[in-house]
């Protein structure tokens, strides 16, 4: 067995899902005959020593809950040799040779740095970005375009009682997949996404003709990474006639109790991590593509941007006519 004892943290932004990853790395971990720690506030913690031993108690009950009951935090600190150096140590001085990382981007490059420090390791996607390449969905995407989905529902009643439009701003600064795939599934006449170029001028021109036609309500789903929607409410207001009140939804996108497929996602990927990390790999990412559960190497995963799904793009377009 190449590891005999394995740490656990939550980095970055929250996501629904992230406590059903950690106790699927601790139940998996202490399965296979290993020592299982959590790390508290991600790197900050491994920094400040900040690690506890875990058992089959330590994660009961929490499969449902949203948010993670290790917390995170972001640590200036980790970002230089000296910082990484420490955690590494730390994770050491206890005997511990495997660490699973559960968050995005950054997350992983942290990962990546302890690999070099000697640390094997391992990375779940957990973020509600769905912006992770390399896997087909990442954790807590699944629930957080359930809640647009059900905000968008909402709004379409009272908006249909004023006859007004609403444009609805939802997160993904570099990554519009929340706006688009919520977009689709709640029949949005625009999704604004960074990914895809737009003209505010023809979308309100389009809201124009409708509303002239008899339609008394319009939806408009924006990821953040495109600009204020109070910013672009006020021009298609100003373009258009047509009142345009707007609706950020902020962090309420990041909680909640985590939908079934995104406690599933969670519970597979943290097993495989585990699993992967017995059999002697080391600096992979784990995620899912056409329902395989697949392993890839850290490097190539924060060094490749995810490609936008246009096809679904176009067909949003199709069905919004």
């Amino acid at each position: 067995m190449s590891v005999q004892s394995i740490a656990v943290l939550t980095s970055g932004g929250d996501s629904q899902g992230m406590n059903a990853a950690v106790r699927a790395v601790v139940r998996s971990a202490l399965f296979h005959g290993l020592k299982v720690y959590a790390v508290q506030r991600g790197y900050h913690g491994l920094i400040h020593d900040d690690i506890r031993e875990m058992d089959l108690r330590s994660v009961g009950d929490i499969i449902q809950r949203g948010g993670t009951i290790l917390q995170t935090a972001r640590s200036k600190e980790f970002m230089t040799l000296e910082g990484q150096q420490i955690g590494a140590e730390n994770l050491r001085k206890r005997g511990i040779d495997g660490l699973v990382v559960i968050g995005g981007d950054g997350s992983y490059q942290g990962a990546n740095k302890l690999r070099l420090q000697g640390i094997k390791t391992m990375g779940l996607p957990g973020t509600i970005d769905n912006d992770i390449p390399f896997t087909d969905i990442t954790i807590g995407f699944d629930t957080a375009v359930g809640i647009v989905v059900d905000a968008v529902n909402k709004l379409r009643d009272t908006m249909t009682s004023h006859e007004r439009s609403s444009v609805v701003e939802v997160m993904g600064r570099h990554c519009g997949d929340i706006a688009l795939y919520a977009g689709l599934a709640s029949g949005a006449e625009a999704i604004l996404v960074p990914e895809m170029p737009f003209d505010l001028d023809q979308i309100s021109a389009s809201m124009k003709h409708h509303f002239a036609g008899g339609k008394r309500h319009s939806i408009i789903l924006v990821a953040e990474g495109v600009g204020k929607g109070e910013d672009i409410a006020n021009r298609i207001t100003e373009s258009s006639g047509i009142e345009c009140r707007v609706t950020v939804l902020g962090h309420i996108q990041r909680g909640g109790s985590p939908t079934h497929n995104d406690r599933i996602l969670a519970s597979r990927l943290g097993d495989f991590a585990v699993r992967r990390l017995i059999a002697g790999d080391s600096g992979k990412a784990v995620g899912v593509i056409q329902n395989e559960l697949v392993a890839t190497d850290i490097e190539k995963v924060v060094s490749t941007k995810k490609p936008f799904n246009k096809d679904l793009y176009d067909l949003a377009l199709r069905l919004s006519q």
